[in-house]
């Protein structure tokens, strides 16, 4: 703690410093306390990383384009599909075999994303792992 001892003047004079070591020492606990209850925040994402394959004689996968233009209707290698039923059929066609096809989907600039969404979930929801987005320089502006 300070201590004012005087400057050897008039004693009935007001002292015109303001003791701030108190106040120090009120701000350091604060702020220790502060530090204390701030919990930890942690982070974690789940990412499906690739596996290692061996370097052998590999074939090239078939590949599936899958578009959806700006109106929100699919089309499955240039064909277009009536309904989200008619995707989900191929989609449970490609998830059966060994190896998986990709699946390159190019999605309309225009297209809202509540229907690339649902392309998305329904491939998600049947077993569809190898997807890609493709076209992304139509977006670059």
């Amino acid at each position: 703690m300070a201590m004012n001892v005087g400057s050897g003047g008039d004693e009935d004079e007001p002292m015109m410093e303001i003791n701030t070591t108190p106040l120090i020492d009120v701000l350091l606990v604060l702020l220790v306390m502060l530090i204390i209850t701030i919990p930890l925040q942690t982070h974690a994402i789940k990412l499906d990383m690739p596996q290692a394959v061996t370097l052998e004689k590999q074939e090239e996968p078939t590949v599936v384009q899958l578009g959806v233009d700006e109106y929100g209707l699919v089309s499955w290698n240039g064909e277009e599909l009536s309904d989200i039923t008619a995707l989900e059929a191929k989609f449970a066609g490609v998830a059966e075999a060994v190896p998986q096809p990709e699946i390159h989907l190019r999605p309309n600039r225009m297209v809202e994303y509540d229907h690339v969404a649902k392309v998305l979930a329904a491939a998600q929801r049947i077993g569809v792992t190898s997807i890609g987005f493709v076209g992304n320089e139509q977006y670059i502006d």
